[in-house]
């Protein structure tokens, strides 16, 4: 009778605290990314992108066997690309089709636990310059030949019929139809999120993926932004933002930078006087090849340019792009430099995919090389997995001051203060806190060392989940593996 008694008490005693999980739509406060309890929340994932025809993740067998993969390794995010061509192939003419089929792998992340990042994606424009995006009717290239074909991204440079089509964009020349190719654009966009306004799978939309600023690309380079580009962008986004909001006034919504961003230029977009706005952003060394080392510099330059812009506008903040790449240094200093400046990632790439638009070979920046089988075994990129695949907290009730991962000890070290990221007060006993411990940091087990915070969940469990003590104002997470 005692057992009895005793095993309804002792299962709750054990079971995890109330409020596990972040709460759906994500929201923000100020430059964190937070759930519906005001919990930070950060991310960690991939991206999945197929850029030919169907122009869907499923058509390379990316489905129910890849979202529990990356479920188990700790993964929480997923970017996961939507080509405009195919949401519009005529114009005001949407393909529902394409967009329920890009539902259904959202759909199928999130029964794992992994929120999609719903990303209008494109790389130099449309397949008639090499690249992908726009639909062929909204291309407009003043007659100029497509040439020279340098493939990506060095068309970006060298061909003036491409330049000259994101020239057309911007200055909304009108479509066949008579309507603008700029407007069509938001339409699409707002089309397309009416269909997820009500999915909790997703944590937002990206409105456009590497923007190139067309003829006038080199005042983009400059530290200091580039005004006169960045008001037509602004513009496209002013527009596009509205579009969504007419039927999703839930997610949140992310806008690019110009693409130079990703290699120290900066930014003068903003603000859009929208409450649920965020930058994502991108980091890629054009010195890669020479090292790590030889990255530092602009690589802290890019993320101090995406702190000040955060500070300036008030909006929240999500690594989309990083990667491409098997190198171990390049891959350590970008997750161990997220780490420092504590933003969420979401890494390029789950597969190679037969990318048209990648500067090197497509494995070398696949995680899975082909994902028509299971994702196990010489189907991995185990060394990426290895950098990848880390402890981060998932969402913290309070508000992080510092955290990271010794990969060398296997040391995850978090510490944060109860105060809410919103500064409307503190939480209490029993706020829940989540860090995600994955098997491959930790294949023996693993040690938690915890202040302030009690530890409600399993040995072992790939969620660690901490109730904060009464009083607490600061708490402290070490975990080890176990010895």
């Amino acid at each position: 009778m005692r057992r009895l008694l005793l095993a309804p008490l002792l299962a709750a005693a054990l079971a995890p605290a109330a409020l596990a999980n972040p709460g759906l739509p994500l929201s923000h406060a100020g430059r964190w990314i937070t759930d519906t309890h005001g919990r930070v929340v950060v991310l960690h994932g991939i991206n999945m992108v197929y850029k030919k025809p169907p122009y869907a993740p499923d058509a390379t067998g990316f489905g129910d066997d890849d979202a529990k993969f990356l479920a188990s390794e700790g993964y929480d995010g997923v970017r996961v690309g939507v080509i405009y061509k195919a949401v519009e192939p005529m114009p005001g003419v949407y393909d529902d089709a394409y967009i329920a089929r890009i539902k259904r792998t959202v759909d199928t992340l999130g029964r794992h636990g992994v929120l999609s990042l719903v990303d209008f994606h494109q790389d130099l424009y449309n397949e008639r310059f090499q690249g992908e995006g726009w639909p062929d009717w909204a291309v407009f290239d003043d007659g100029l030949p497509a040439q020279p074909q340098n493939g990506f991204p060095a068309n970006y440079l060298t061909m003036p019929a491409l330049q000259h089509a994101y020239d057309n964009f911007y200055a909304n020349v009108p479509a066949p139809d008579g309507t603008g190719i700029e407007d069509h654009y938001a339409a699409a966009w707002g089309h397309v999120a009416a269909a997820f306004a009500s999915d909790r799978n997703v944590m937002g939309y990206d409105l456009y993926n590497e923007p190139w600023p067309g003829s006038e690309w080199q005042d983009c380079a400059n530290p200091g932004g580039c005004p006169v580009s960045d008001a037509k962008l602004a513009a496209l986004y002013t527009k596009t933002i509205a579009a969504i909001r007419k039927g999703d006034t839930a997610h949140l919504v992310f806008y690019e930078p110009f693409v130079l961003f990703n290699f120290g230029g900066g930014t003068t977009l903003g603000p859009f006087g929208d409450k649920k706005l965020g930058m994502s952003f991108h980091d890629y060394c054009l010195q890669a090849s020479s090292g790590q080392q030889a990255c530092d510099t602009q690589d802290d330059l890019v993320f101090q340019h995406a702190d000040a812009q955060v500070q300036r506008t008030g909006d929240t903040l999500l690594l989309t792009e990083f990667g491409a790449t098997r190198a171990k240094d390049i891959l350590t200093g970008a997750v161990q430099r997220a780490d420092k400046f504590m933003d969420g990632w979401l890494e390029w790439a789950y597969c190679g995919c037969q990318d048209p638009t990648t500067s090197g070979p497509g494995d070398e920046q696949a995680l899975v090389y082909d994902t028509t089988k299971a994702p196990k075994g010489k189907n991995l990129d185990t060394g990426k997995l290895a950098i990848l695949t880390r402890p981060h907290p998932e969402s913290v009730s309070g508000t992080p001051t510092s955290y990271g991962y010794d990969a060398a000890s296997r040391t995850f070290t978090l510490k944060f203060t109860t105060k809410r990221a919103d500064g409307k007060g503190s939480f209490g006993k029993g706020a829940v806190t989540e860090v995600l411990v994955p098997r491959r940091d930790y294949p023996k087990g693993y040690v938690a060392k915890v202040t302030g915070a009690t530890v409600r969940s399993a040995k072992n469990a790939l969620r660690l989940v901490l109730a904060s003590r009464r009083g607490a104002k600061t708490i402290t997470v070490t975990v080890t593996p176990k010895s």
